[in-house]
C-alpha cells in the first residue's frame, strides 16, 4: 500500500489539492482538536476540541461517472461544515451510529448529547448529564441498536437507539478507559486503568480476563491507548486472521482472533500511540501517535496488516496528533492534528494482476470464508469466477496468472497455482515455505520467503531444427520435460552448474539480511535485500551473476524490456533507476542513474521500448522517455500494461466498490504525448510533415498511424512504406490489393472496410451499383440479416443458393441463442430438414416432427436420425417407419425390442428375413436375466418361439421357489408353465416336420417327431407339477374328510421325494393313514421318519412317543390284515400290487389313474386324457365338478 497527504479545506471552505503538507482544515479560535470520527456509510466527519468545539463536515464522494471521466478515484466534495453548539467543556469522544444515522458526543464534564439529522442539519435529540464522572469511551454495536458508555469511575451504561437504558453497572474499584463490542454484539470488552482487559457478556455478567502477552518484559503501569474489534462486515483479510487489537500507549500491541486466542500476533510499534483504527475491511490497522525521528518527536501514522507486518509509515506535520479514522471504503484517512484536520489518500495493495486483456482480482465477502477471484476480460466484458481458500497473493504476466494460497490441509505448506486468462488451472506446486514475494515470467515462477528462493521452470525453451534445414529460420517451443524446480538460500552463491536440487534444509537457515523484493524476466531474476543489496541471477541455470549495493531498502522493483535497467521504489515511495550497462567509478558494470522521484506507488516499463516507463505519482501519471518526463496526466488508476505508446490503466478502487459487476469504463487507454502529437499533426498539417516528425521519433505505432492516414488519402506509396517500417505484412498485402483495383471508388470502399467503417463502405458499393460487393461484404462480416435484406430489395447480388445459405446462418444465429421458434422459420425457408429436426426436438413438437418425417424420401440420411429421435422418446411406430425408409431393418428391430414390442420385433424380423435374430433376442434376454427380470425374459423367449430357453428359466425359478417354501402354489404354476412351453415347442417341431422342414431331423427329432432332450425336459417339468399337485391335493382331502383319497394322493406324492421334502411327505402319509386306520402305511411312515438322519431330534423323539401310543392300542398284525386299498394282479406279469400304485413294480407297466383323486381308471371309456399335459381324469368328474384339467387347468374337449 501507499499513503500520502492529499487534501485540504481552507478557512473559506474551498476544497482543493494540498500544495503544502502544512495545510489542512482550519479550525477557528485556535481550539486544539481532541478527537475525530468518520461515519463509514454517509461520509460525515465529526471533530471535537477544546471549549466545546464540535464540527460536522460532509464529504460527498464523486459519482462513478465523474471518477471515470477524470480518471481519479477517491474524489470527494465538501457539502457541509456545521458547528454544533451544546457542549461547554472539551470534547472527549465522538461515536457514529451509521445504521441509525446518529452522532453521540461527550465532553469532560460528563455531558452526553445525541445528535440527529433533520432537514439537512444536525440537532440535539437527547442530553444526559451524569455530572459525577467523565465519559472515557463509548461505542455503538455493529447493527446500531445499542450503545455502551463507560465512565472513569467504573460506571457502565448500555442503552438502546431509542434512548432507553437497557442495563447499568458500577464496577467497584475499577477505572475504565476503553470499550469495544464483539462482532456478534454478544460480548463487551472493557479496558481498565491498570491495563487489564475484562470480558463481559451483553447482559453485564463477567466472563473472564483477557490474557495480555504483549507487555512481557515491561515495567510500570502502562495505559491502554486503544481497544478496537473489527466487526467483519466487509469480509476478512484471511479466514481466521486476527481482528481484535489491544494497543498500549508504549506501542506494544497484540492482535487476537478472539477473546480467548492463546497465540496472538505481537507488535512493537516503538512509538507513543494515541489512537488506533481498523480500515473498512479489516486488512490494515492504523496507529497514530508520536515517534522519535532524527532526535525529534514527529507525528506519524504507522500501518500494519492483521498478521503484524509493517506496511508503511506516514509522517504528519504539526505538534500533536490526537486522532485518526478511515472512510467507509478504506481509501482515505482523516487525522486531527493541533487545530487542523489532515486528509491522506491510500493506494490499497489489492490482490490483482493483468494478463491478456484480463484483469484478475480477488475480494472477500462476509458470507463466505474464501476469496472470490474474478477473471474479467475488459474487452468482451466476460467474467469467470472461482473461489480459493486462504489466498495470499496474485501475480500475472502476459497469458499466465499465478495464485498463491495456504494449504488448508497442511498449515506449514503453500500452493502455487498456474492459471490461464480464464482461470483454468494449468499446473500447481506445493512448497514448504511461506511465499512473501512472488513473480512470474514466460517460463518461470519464482516465490521467495525472507530467506529462501524457489524457482519453478514450468516451461522450457528449446531450439528446434528447422524444416529442410533452412538457415535463419528457428523457433522455440515448450519442452515435454516440465516442472524443473530449484531451491536456493539467499546467502548462497550458485554457479548454475549441475542438476536442479530441492534441498529443503535451506528453508531452516536464517539470514541477517532478509529478502525485501524480487522481480524477474525471461532471462534474469533480481532479488533485493533489506540492506540495499541487489543480487542478479541468470535464468534458467540460476547462477549468481552480479551483486550491487544501493542506499535504500527496496520495496518494489521492475526490469525494463531488455533487462538493462531496473527501477527501485523504496518503502518511502522514492524511485531510483539502476543501469546494469553503465560503469561506475570503480570501473564495474552497474551504476545508479541520476534520477529520483518521490511519492511513487506504481511503475511499469514499456514492453516494446527499454527506455520508456510510466509511473504513478500521487494522483498524476508521468510518462518518461530516456528519463525525460512528458506532461502529467491526472489519474489514480493502477497501471495494467504499457505498449504501443498506450498505457492501459484500471480504476481498481471503482472495481472493488462493486466487484461482482465491473464496468468496462473503469479501464482507461491513455495515449502518450508523442502519439497524441502525431495524431494532431496528421489532422492539422500535410502528411509529409507528419512523416518527418515520425522519422525523428520512430515507433511502430506511429508508423501504423501514418499508414492509416496515408490510406485515408489513398497515398498508396507512403502507406506501403509505413507498413514496411512497422513490419505489418497484412497491411502491405492490402496495399497491393488496392493497386489492382482500377476504380478509385472501390479503393475507398475497401479502405473503409479496412478501418471497419462498414456502413460507409456499403453505401459506397451501392452508390456504385455494386450490390454484389455489398452482399459479399456483409457475408464476410456475418451480418446475414443485412444480406437477406440486400438480396431481397435488389434484382442482383445473389442467387437462391446464397439466399439459402443466409437463411441457414440466421437460423443458426437463433439456435445458438435457443430461440428455437425463430430458428424454425428460417430453417424452413432454407429447407434444412436436419436443423429442423433439432429445433422440433428442443421445442418437443413431435407432431411437427412426425409431419416432417412423412415428407422425407426413402434412402435419405435424415431417416436414420429421425428414427433415433423417435426411438429416444418412445414413438415406436414412427421410429420403425423411419428406419425402414432408411433401409436399416436391424435398427427397427432393436427399437421394437428396447421398447418392449416383442411381437412386432419378431414379425418384422421374419418378414424382412433378418439374419441372426436369435442372437439379438438372446443378448436382450441375458440383459433381463442380469437384472433379475426372469418373467420378462420368459415372455421374450415365448414371443420369439424359443420355448426351451423359456422353459428352462421357468423350471429353475420353480425349483428356487419351492426350495424357499414361501409360495408352493406359485412353484406349481411355474412348473405347469414350463411344461406348457415345452408342449408348445413339441407341437412347433411336429408342424415343421409336417410342412416338409428338412432340418427337422438334423435338429435331433426321432421318427415320431420327438426330440429326446425335449421329452426329458417335458417330463421333469410335468413331474414337478405332479408332485406339488398330489401333495396339495392330499392336504385338501384331509381337510374335506375324504381320507381314502387323501392317503392315495399322499402315497402318490411319496414317489417325488427328489422334488418334495421327504420329511413333509411321510408326515403327511402318517397323518392320512392314521386317520383312515391303515396302520401298515402308518408304520412304514414312522419307520422311514426314524431312519432319516437329518430329522430334528426333538421331532424324532415326539414321533417315537406317538408311534408307541398308536401301536399299543392296535397291533400291527391286525393292521396288516386291514389294508386301505385292495390289491390286484398285473395284467402283464400277474404281480399283485395295491391299486394306488400307478405302475407295476415288476414289469413297470403303467396304469392310468385319475389326477382328481388318484384312483386307478379301469374303464378306458370313462376317462379322459388332457390334450395339453396328457394326464388322465374321470370325464364325469370333470364335467360335474371341474371346469378344466385338474393339473394344467386346460378346458377339456368333451363330446357334446
Amino acid at each position: 500500500m501507499f499513503v500520502y497527504l492529499s487534501k485540504k479545506i481552507s478557512s473559506v471552505l474551498k476544497y482543493d489539492l494540498v500544495p503544502d503538507p502544512q495545510d489542512g482544515i482550519a479550525i477557528p479560535d485556535s481550539a486544539n482538536l481532541q478527537c475525530v470520527s468518520w461515519s463509514s456509510e454517509q461520509g460525515w466527519i465529526a471533530c471535537g476540541g477544546q471549549d466545546g468545539l464540535l464540527k460536522v463536515l460532509k464529504l460527498d464522494p464523486a459519482s462513478s461517472g465523474e471518477t471515470v471521466a477524470r480518471g481519479v478515484a477517491a474524489q470527494s466534495n465538501l457539502s457541509m461544515n456545521q458547528t454544533l453548539e451544546g457542549h461547554k467543556q472539551t470534547i472527549a469522544c465522538a461515536a457514529w451510529n451509521s445504521k441509525g444515522g446518529k452522532l453521540t458526543t461527550s465532553d469532560t464534564s460528563g455531558m452526553i448529547i445525541v445528535w440527529v439529522l433533520y432537514r439537512g442539519s444536525w440537532f440535539e435529540e437527547m442530553i444526559n448529564n451524569r455530572e459525577v464522572s467523565v465519559v472515557t469511551d463509548m461505542e455503538w454495536t455493529s447493527d446500531g441498536k445499542k450503545i455502551c458508555i463507560i465512565y472513569e469511575d467504573g460506571a457502565v451504561i448500555v442503552g438502546s437507539v431509542e434512548g432507553n437504558r437497557i442495563w447499568g453497572e458500577d464496577l467497584k474499584d475499577v477505572q475504565l478507559y476503553k470499550v469495544t463490542w464483539s462482532p456478534n454484539n454478544k460480548l463487551i470488552l472493557f479496558g481498565t486503568g491498570d491495563g487489564e482487559v475484562h470480558c463481559y457478556d451483553s447482559n453485564g455478567l463477567f466472563c473472564m480476563k483477557v490474557q495480555i502477552s504483549c507487555l512481557a518484559n515491561s515495567s510500570g503501569s502502562i495505559k491502554l491507548a486503544a481497544l478496537t474489534w473489527y466487526d467483519g462486515s466487509n469480509g476478512y483479510f484471511l479466514p481466521g486472521c486476527p481482528c481484535l487489537a489491544i494497543v498500549y500507549t508504549n506501542g506494544r500491541t497484540q492482535l487476537m482472533r478472539n477473546e480467548t486466542d492463546a497465540e496472538p500476533v505481537l507488535i512493537d510499534t516503538q512509538m507513543a500511540v494515541i489512537a488506533v483504527n481498523w480500515n473498512a475491511n479489516g486488512s490494515v490497522l492504523a496507529f497514530a501517535g508520536q515517534q522519535r525521528l532524527n532526535d525529534r518527536d514527529s507525528n506519524v501514522v504507522q500501518f500494519y496488516n492483521p498478521m503484524g507486518e509493517h506496511l508503511r509509515t506516514l509522517k504528519v506535520p504539526g505538534r500533536q496528533i490526537r486522532g485518526v479514522d478511515w472512510d467507509g471504503k478504506g481509501l482515505r484517512l482523516v487525522m486531527a492534528v493541533d487545530t487542523h484536520l489532515y486528509f491522506a489518500n491510500v493506494r490499497a495493495n489489492y490482490k490483482w494482476g493483468y494478463c491478456t486483456n484480463t484483469i484478475v482480482y480477488a475480494y472477500s465477502s462476509p458470507d463466505r470464508p474464501e476469496h472470490c477471484i474474478v477473471f474479467w476480460d475488459h474487452k468482451t466484458n466476460e467474467k469467470y469466477a472461482k473461489h480459493v481458500r486462504l489466498l495470499t497473493d496474485i501475480c500475472a504476466h502476459k497469458e499466465f496468472c499465478l495464485l498463491s494460497a495456504k494449504n488448508s490441509d497442511n498449515p506449514g505448506q503453500h500452493v502455487l497455482v498456474l492459471c490461464n486468462s480464464i482461470g483454468t488451472p494449468l499446473e500447481h506446486k506445493y512448497i514448504d515455505m511461506e511465499p512473501k514475494f512472488i513473480a512470474i515470467s514466460n517460463y518461470h515462477v519464482i516465490a521467495a520467503s525472507h530467506e529462501a528462493i524457489y524457482i519453478w521452470e514450468f516451461k522450457q525453451r528449446r531450439r528446434l531444427a528447422t524444416h529442410d534445414n533452412v538457415p535463419g529460420l528457428s523457433s522455440y517451443r515448450a519442452s515435454t520435460q516440465k516442472g524443473i524446480e530449484r531451491l536456493i538460500h539467499v546467502d548462497d552463491t550458485p554457479s548454475g552448474a549441475g542438476q536442479a536440487t530441492m534441498d529443503t534444509r535451506k528453508l531452516k537457515q536464517s539470514t541477517r539480511d532478509p529478502i525485501a523484493a524480487i522481480t524477474a524476466s525471461d532471462d534474469v531474476l533480481v532479488v533485493g535485500r533489506g540492506s540495499g543489496t541487489i543480487q542478479v541471477y541468470g535464468l534458467p541455470k540460476v547462477s549468481l551473476d552480479a551483486q550491487h549495493v544501493l542506499e535504500c531498502r527496496p520495496h518494489t522493483m521492475a526490469l525494463n524490456a531488455d533487462n538493462t535497467r531496473l527501477s527501485i521504489v523504496d518503502i518511502s515511495g522514492i524511485m531510483q533507476i539502476f543501469d546494469f550497462t553503465q560503469r561506475n567509478a570503480r570501473g564495474d558494470y552497474g551504476e545508479r542513474l541520476k534520477f529520483e522521484r518521490k511519492d511513487i506507488w506504481d511503475v511499469r516499463w514499456a514492453e516494446d521500448n527499454p527506455t520508456m516507463f510510466a509511473v504513478m505519482e500521487k494522483t498524476r501519471m508521468y510518462i518518461f522517455r530516456d528519463l525525460d518526463p512528458e506532461e502529467p496526466i491526472t489519474s489514480s488508476a493502477y497501471i495494467c500494461q504499457f505498449r504501443n505508446l498506450e498505457v492501459t490503466t484500471c480504476l481498481m478502487d471503482e472495481v472493488m466498490r462493486e466487484p461482482e459487476r465491473p464496468n468496462k469504463e473503469y479501464v482507461l487507454e491513455l495515449e502518450i504525448k508523442s502519439l497524441r502529437d502525431s495524431r494532431a499533426l496528421l489532422q492539422k498539417v500535410n502528411v509529409e510533415e507528419a512523416s518527418q516528425f515520425i522519422k525523428d521519433n520512430p515507433h511502430p505505432r506511429l508508423w501504423q498511424l501514418l499508414a492509416d492516414s496515408a490510406l485515408e488519402n489513398l497515398d498508396l506509396d507512403l502507406a506501403e512504406k509505413a507498413f514496411v517500417r512497422c513490419r505489418d505484412y497484412s497491411g502491405i498485402q492490402f496495399v497491393k490489393r488496392l493497386r489492382r483495383l482500377n476504380d478509385e471508388k472501390k479503393q475507398r470502399a475497401e479502405v473503409h472496410c479496412y478501418f471497419k467503417n462498414f456502413e460507409t463502405a456499403e453505401r459506397a458499393y451501392l452508390a456504385d451499383d455494386r450490390r454484389d460487393l455489398a452482399v459479399h461484404l456483409r457475408t464476410k462480416l456475418g451480418d446475414w440479416f443485412r444480406v437477406v435484406q440486400l438480396m431481397k430489395t435488389g434484382s442482383g447480388g445473389g442467387d437462391d443458393v446464397a439466399l439459402q445459405r443466409a437463411f441457414n446462418a440466421i437460423g443458426d444465429y437463433y439456435a445458438e441463442r435457443q430461440k428455437w421458434k425463430n430458428a424454425v422459420i428460417y430453417y424452413s425457408q432454407a429447407g434444412n430438414n436436419g436443423r429442423l429436426i433439432q429445433c422440433y426436438l428442443q421445442l418437443e413438437d413431435y407432431e411437427s416432427l412426425q409431419t416432417l418425417s412423412t415428407g422425407v424420401s426413402e434412402g435419405d440420411p435424415l431417416c436414420l436420425e429421425l428414427g433415433q429421435q423417435f426411438a429416444a422418446v418412445g414413438m415406436c411406430e414412427e421410429a420403425v417407419d423411419s428406419y425402414l425408409k432408411a433401409g436399416n431393418v436391424k435398427a427397427a428391430v432393436d427399437t421394437c425390442i428396447s421398447l418392449n414390442r416383442w411381437h412386432q420385433a419378431v414379425l418384422l424380423a421374419k418378414s424382412r428375413n433378418l439374419p441372426n435374430i436369435d442372437t439379438v433376442l438372446s443378448r436382450y434376454a441375458k440383459h433381463l436375466l442380469d437384472q433379475k427380470k426372469i418373467i420378462d425374459a420368459v415372455q421374450l423367449f415365448r414371443e420369439a418361439n424359443q420355448f426351451t430357453d423359456g422353459a428352462n428359466l421357468l423350471y429353475k425359478l420353480a425349483k428356487e421357489t419351492l426350495h424357499e417354501k414361501k409360495n408352493v402354489k406359485l412353484a406349481q404354476k411355474l412348473y405347469i408353465m414350463a411344461g406348457i412351453m415345452m408342449e408348445d415347442h413339441r407341437k412347433s417341431r411336429q408342424e415343421a416336420k409336417k410342412d416338409g422342414d428338412q432340418g427337422a431331423l438334423a435338429m435331433g427329432l426321432d421318427e415320431e417327431g420327438q426330440d429326446p432332450a425335449i421329452v426329458e425336459m417335458m417330463d421333469i417339468s410335468w413331474r414337478g407339477a405332479e408332485a406339488i399337485h398330489f401333495f396339495l391335493s392330499a392336504q385338501k382331502f384331509v381337510h374335506d374328510g375324504d381320507l381314502q383319497a387323501a392317503l392315495r394322493m399322499a402315497l402318490l406324492a411319496s414317489q417325488y421325494d427328489d422334488i418334495l421334502s421327504e420329511r413333509d411327505i411321510y408326515l403327511l402319509i402318517a397323518l392320512s393313514s392314521g386317520l383312515v386306520h391303515s396302520l401298515d402305511h402308518t408304520s412304514r411312515a414312522f419307520t422311514h421318519l426314524e431312519d432319516m438322519e437329518d430329522l430334528d431330534p426333538e421331532l424324532k423323539s415326539s414321533l417315537a412317543d406317538l408311534a408307541v401310543a398308536i401301536f399299543i392300542q392296535k397291533q400291527p398284525e391286525a393292521s396288516r390284515r386291514s389294508r386301505a386299498f385292495p390289491s390286484k394282479p398285473c395284467e402283464k406279469c400277474n404281480t399283485v400290487f395295491e391299486t394306488w400304485m400307478p405302475q407295476c413294480p415288476t414289469c413297470q407297466r403303467k396304469y392310468p389313474f385319475s389326477v382328481v383323486d388318484g384312483r386307478r381308471l379301469e374303464d378306458t371309456v370313462s376317462y379322459h386324457q388332457c390334450t395339453q399335459c396328457h394326464h388322465h381324469y374321470d370325464a364325469v368328474q370333470v364335467t360335474i365338478k371341474l371346469a378344466s384339467c385338474p393339473l394344467c387347468h386346460m378346458m377339456p374337449e368333451l363330446p357334446i
